[in-house]
């Protein structure tokens, strides 16, 4: 079946937010925004997850806190960020000059009292289309396992959220728990409009010579091409057993990538370690991503779940 890129349609919706098509860095991994544009025009994405952002400013995990992995890397920055104030005051002005389209803030806390207040600052500001909220950080008050373990902490986190914004909330999902579809369907029932998943995995990484971790903090979260089968399993299951959309992310790093996470029931996806492998990595998919369509017959992106 021959077609033109121009009968070709990447756009997406997720919920009441449009997008010119599915491909957003992800948070952490595209800093906010600004700085891209050295590269290319950023304009080009569907959007962008910012910097995870807390209510004080947090210098991160101490060094060394990268590890290289055959097929992909660990991470243990910390969410190293100069906290929600000078994000609103600093940070989103630059990213909004570069970038015309609505942002999606990723809102990170160490209580609900922090998450509350995080989200209901950034809710005020114009050009965040969209609220992504990290479950997976420690709670504090709760011994200090992460939320996203627990169904019932990830109900009142969100309950909670949901009483002070007016924005689209999405929440990033742990993929270590046992479980992942019981913790999707408890952030549907306390609200949610979307999920994102996955976040990263724990993994480790130990130097033969030191005979010690790599990593200062000994784990870190896992990301790259190898969890790409446990994010699509994830994100299937998730989609299917839920009603609200889902961004799929993963070890994405190719446009072929994209067509199996969205056949797999994504609405839209996420790109993360690959942007620090290759800067113009989501550039690349997206001009990519057409050219894969039209071999496979497809021309529309939103009827591709399975």
């Amino acid at each position: 079946m021959e077609m033109k890129n121009g009968e070709i349609d990447l756009s997406v919706d997720l919920g009441s937010l449009k997008l010119d098509n599915p491909i957003i860095p992800a948070s952490g991994c595209f800093g906010f925004g600004y700085g891209m544009e050295d590269y290319y025009d950023v304009n080009i994405l569907g959007s962008i997850s910012l910097k995870g952002t807390t209510l004080e400013p947090r210098f991160g995990n101490p060094l060394p806190r990268v590890a290289e992995c055959e097929a992909g890397l660990i991470n243990s920055v910390g969410l190293q960020n100069p906290g929600i104030h000078k994000v609103i005051e600093e940070e989103l002005p630059k990213a909004a000059k570069v970038f015309k389209k609505p942002l999606i803030a990723n809102i990170s806390g160490f209580s609900i009292e922090e998450y509350v207040e995080c989200c209901r600052l950034i809710d005020t500001q114009e050009c965040i289309g969209l609220i992504e909220l990290n479950v997976s950080c420690p709670n504090v008050h709760g011994g200090g396992m992460s939320f996203g373990t627990s169904r019932e902490d990830v109900a009142k986190v969100i309950k909670e959220v949901k009483r002070v914004i007016t924005k689209p909330l999405y929440v990033k999902l742990t993929p270590n728990v046992t479980d992942i579809v019981s913790i999707g369907l408890a952030a549907q029932e306390a609200g949610a409009d979307g999920l994102v998943a996955i976040n990263t995995m724990l993994g480790m990484r130990i130097d033969l010579k030191t005979r010690r971790p790599v990593i200062a903090n000994i784990m870190g979260g896992f990301s790259g091409p190898a969890i790409f089968p446990v994010a699509l399993r994830m994100v299937y299951q998730l989609s299917h057993a839920c009603s609200i959309p889902v961004i799929g992310c993963g070890g994405i790093s190719s446009a072929k990538d994209v067509l199996e996470m969205m056949i797999g029931g994504a609405s839209a996806v996420e790109i993360g370690a690959a942007n620090l492998i290759n800067p113009y990595a989501c550039k690349e998919i997206i001009e990519n991503l057409p050219v894969e369509m039209e071999k496979l017959g497809i021309t529309n992106l939103k009827e591709l779940k399975i």
